[in-house]
């Protein structure tokens, strides 16, 4: 009993607060030195980076590189490529810096349901399918996401902190799925592009907000789901009737003219009736 007391006090002090016996302390220091050179000969990580807007990804890449990140072109010839190392979560990183312009994907419906004689408007509003794409006109954003992020271990969404750019990071994020399914995918919230704001992002990097992103689905649901209905009845009614032919700026088959329908539109129709009221 009095050798395994001895022995305590020697090598468990550290349990109470006392220094460390020596073998314990050198010890420490390899296992350190061997994790700290373990950490050097690993390779960089490649990570890809996204900002809503080309501006905000050369700001960003300027501030963080200190003015040292060097440029190339993408697939997209509006949204530029910018490069320089950095150190992210303790691990050294390749940091790659490109952009979008807004939202690269946009809800409609099946082909079997886009002609104005193809369906009942009332099956707009709950029976037909609605599909995700990339937008007409983005399909080369859309390839500069798949072409960078199939090189990349590590993507850092830099969307706009609301819920439409947490929606846009939901849509970066299954582009570059497309190519790289097991990439991590990670959330940079800033509200400014100071360094104490981009570098304050980075080290508090957290997971994309699935609920916001769903939430503007659905408003971009109803949005396309009523807008079209409406738009199409109001319009087919009016043209069967005879009523069309005589709207202004109607063709003498009195298929000339829409009557759009909107949840936008009318509250922008009473501003302006409003403001000449007033």
């Amino acid at each position: 009993r009095e050798k395994r007391a001895r022995k305590s006090s020697v090598c468990g002090s550290s349990l109470l607060g006392t220094p460390k016996c020596p073998l314990e302390q050198n010890f420490g220091r390899r296992l350190g030195g061997l994790i700290g050179a373990h950490a050097a000969a690993m390779p960089p990580i490649r990570v890809l980076n996204v900002a809503e807007k080309p501006s905000v990804a050369k700001e960003v890449s300027r501030v963080l590189s200190n003015g040292g990140c060097s440029s190339r072109r993408g697939a997209s010839q509006y949204n530029m490529i910018w490069e320089f190392p950095y150190t992210v979560m303790g691990q050294r990183c390749d940091m790659v810096f490109t952009s979008v312009t807004g939202h690269v994907m946009g809800l409609d419906f099946p082909p079997s349901h886009r002609g104005w004689n193809t369906c009942n408007p009332r099956e707009l509003i709950d029976g037909a399918r609605v599909v995700k794409q990339v937008d007409k006109g983005k399909e080369k954003v859309a390839e500069n996401l798949r072409k960078e992020a199939s090189r990349c271990a590590w993507l850092i969404l830099w969307l706009d902190c609301d819920r439409e750019g947490e929606n846009i990071a939901f849509e970066v994020m299954d582009i570059c799925k497309q190519s790289k399914p097991g990439i991590r995918c990670l959330r940079a919230r800033f509200s400014a592009l100071s360094h104490n704001d981009v570098t304050r992002a980075l080290a508090n990097l957290r997971d994309p907000n699935p609920h916001e992103s769903m939430a503007v689905d659905m408003r971009q649901e109803l949005d396309l789901r009523f807008g079209s209905a409406f738009t199409r009845f109001n319009t087919l009614l009016l043209q069967r009737s005879g009523v069309a032919a005589r709207l202004p700026g109607a063709d003498a088959d009195g298929k000339g003219n829409i009557v759009s329908y909107g949840p936008c539109q009318f509250p922008t129709l009473g501003f302006i009736v409003q403001r000449k009221w007033d």
